[in-house]
């Protein structure tokens, strides 16, 4: 079920954490870092996930366990993930108990409760209020009212930015943390995007292709930009939808889906585009909050953002000025502000930024945490 790759140095005086999420962890930057992180302040991991057909082999310097599930989702896939994460839990060795996320929470609570463990919730997102429960009433009530019982509980709770820790705050008298998914800090190394782009400007969205993400306005507005191509790195819901909207609007040559990449590989693509996009449209509070890794991840490559002009992506655009906020989607405004981007020099204001926006100074606020655990 599953496999030690490299094991930390063993000892007594460890304290061991199980740490659990629902996707596959091979592109899971956030857990990954906080796993390292928690590695080295002498704590022993353990990162349990699932493995999928096409899941690609993992090499951490912890064990992991992926496990292969019989449903991968709607609500079967929610029921055995549980029940198998709960009896994982229950027959393991553990001091702390790290959740991500409300789908991972209940069995992770019910074993706090029945062992008397300690138990720490990394929300990454306002989960009851993601664009696929909007239309969905009755899921989405059922995980409302399953936060509604745990969260206001938990004591030892962190997220991903301070306006989604404010209205966790506001709504369970909780006391929200904030520990921003940062980049490690690197040196840009570009590759190659494996497609002709000689001669061309690039635009790339890197990331969950799902419903909500703007991603249609760029394709849209591609006609106008005879000299840019539109470069989308990631899977999801809708990409099967997108690819049809460019076939039928004749953009196959402006247009390219290079699929969901590892870390590794995108570090080196990431680097090669003229401007990074994240267009989350306001679909709910989730979405209005967000503020992805994404945006910093073109940071540290030392490429403009243009966002959403949504509270989170807008602040780190008008206090670091490393980009600009989207002013028009419709398509002939929106290829202009593209045009007009790319001859504005954020080079100095990038480079200030990505000094700055690092995981080496946001993991001291983890450390806070998992140092006054109650």
């Amino acid at each position: 079920m599953g496999k030690l790759f490299l094991p930390c140095k063993k000892s007594t005086l460890l304290k061991k954490i199980i740490v659990s999420v629902t996707n596959d962890l091979a592109t899971d930057q956030r857990v990954a870092k906080i796993c390292d992180s928690l590695q080295a302040l002498d704590y022993e991991i353990v990162l349990v996930g699932r493995k999928l057909h096409n899941s690609p082999p993992l090499y951490r310097s912890y064990r992991t366990i992926r496990m292969q599930l019989i449903f991968n989702n709607g609500f079967l896939f929610y029921a055995e993930y549980a029940i198998r994460l709960f009896l994982l839990l229950l027959f393991s060795k553990k001091d702390i108990l790290l959740a991500n996320d409300l789908d991972t929470l209940l069995p992770n609570y019910l074993i706090s409760v029945l062992q008397r463990k300690k138990i720490v919730y990394d929300s990454h997102e306002l989960f009851t209020e993601i664009p696929e429960l909007i239309d969905r009433p009755f899921t989405r009530k059922t995980w409302g009212r399953l936060e509604q019982w745990i969260v206001p509980k938990l004591q030892n709770t962190y997220t991903v930015c301070q306006s989604i820790a404010t209205t966790y705050n506001q709504a369970y008298n909780t006391s929200f943390k904030v520990v921003r998914n940062l980049p490690v800090q690197k040196k840009t190394n570009p590759g190659s995007l494996g497609i002709d782009s000689a001669g061309k400007k690039i635009i790339l969205y890197q990331g969950a292709i799902n419903m909500g993400r703007g991603l249609e306005y760029f394709i849209d507005c591609m006609q106008y930009l005879d000299d840019f191509i539109f470069v989308l790195v990631g899977s999801g819901d809708i990409l099967s939808q997108l690819q049809t909207r460019v076939a039928e609007g004749g953009l196959e040559q402006k247009v390219f889906f290079l699929g969901k990449k590892l870390p590794e590989a995108l570090f080196k693509i990431t680097p090669l585009a003229d401007i990074g996009i994240s267009a989350e449209e306001d679909l709910g509070l989730n979405y209005r909050f967000a503020l992805p890794n994404k945006i910093f991840d073109y940071i540290q490559a030392e490429v403009p953002i243009l966002v959403s002009n949504l509270p989170e992506m807008k602040q780190i655009v008008l206090q670091h000025k490393v980009g600009e906020l989207i002013k028009e989607t419709q398509p002939k405004k929106l290829a202009a502000q593209i045009q007009e981007m790319v001859h504005v020099d954020f080079s100095e204001a990038l480079n200030s930024a990505k000094k700055t926006l690092t995981w080496e100074g946001e993991k001291e606020q983890l450390a806070l945490v998992f140092n006054n655990l109650r």
